[in-house]
């Protein structure tokens, strides 16, 4: 309850941060690009909070972008007031237009400093975030129907359901998540290949590969038992991957 109650004051935060460029631009007599891409960057990061799935690290890590967000708006929204009162105290004068481009070349400039800092944090927020993961174990029909079950002794294989959530920020195009599905005696169902991230290696049961088209995409996955006999009785951990950062974790019961 905690955690969702934080969640909605980010976005609160967030949606008033995107109010404030409205009105900011529908005070300027000329579009200010610079206001539009940063509104359209909490946008982006708005719809990605919306779907994505509420937990500790999750959390935080939206706050820090919403935080860096936060110092971009002051500066922007500093420098664009100054701009107005100095276009209006400059068109009074005979070389307003010469000191006119003087402060908005300085204006790009400062610009162009501050939008590599934050190049970073944009990078961070464009990464693919999972949502409603779900597995359970499904008996499979000489016809192909799946069954959901629970019994382990019938159950053929393990089914993994996920969705992939939009994301203005990340680019189009061929994605991979890595499934691990761990049973109650703690072995990798599935393929249990290794693969290695820098010096970090992951054990995953296998890789999800789908075209990420920027909107909310499903996605299901089946995981076999690799070991002897039956599906073990007890709990099982589902987790999903993006390289090395765990994004989404479920677990669910076979008796």
């Amino acid at each position: 309850q905690q955690l969702t109650t934080e969640k909605n004051d980010v976005l609160a935060n967030l949606n008033e941060m995107k109010a404030k460029y409205d009105l900011a631009l529908n005070e300027n007599e000329v579009t200010n690009q610079n206001l539009v891409e940063a509104r359209e960057r909490i946008q982006g990061l708005i719809d990605s909070l919306e779907t994505a799935e509420t937990n500790v690290k999750s959390l935080w890590r939206y706050k820090q972008k919403y935080l860096a967000l936060q110092e971009e708006m002051d500066v922007l929204l500093t420098e664009n007031d100054r701009l107005k009162v100095e276009n209006m105290q400059l068109a009074t004068t005979l070389d307003s237009t010469k000191v006119q481009l003087e402060e908005r070349a300085m204006f790009n400039d400062s610009l162009m400093i501050q939008n590599t800092a934050l190049a970073e944090v944009m990078e961070n927020a464009a990464v693919l975030n999972t949502a409603n993961l779900k597995g359970y174990g499904v008996l499979v029909r000489n016809n192909g129907k799946l069954v959901p079950m629970e019994r382990a002794r019938r159950v053929d294989k393990i089914r993994v359901c996920y969705t992939v959530a939009k994301n203005k920020l990340v680019q189009a195009g061929d994605k991979e998540l890595y499934v691990q599905v761990i049973d109650p005696k703690n072995n990798i169902l599935g393929a249990n290949q290794q693969i290695t991230f820098g010096e970090q290696t992951l054990n995953y049961s296998v890789i999800s590969k789908f075209n990420y088209e920027n909107g909310n995409l499903d996605v299901c996955e089946f995981v076999s038992n690799n070991t002897d006999g039956d599906f073990a009785e007890g709990r099982y951990q589902v987790n999903v991957f993006n390289g090395n950062e765990l994004v989404s974790s479920s677990e669910f019961t076979l008796k």
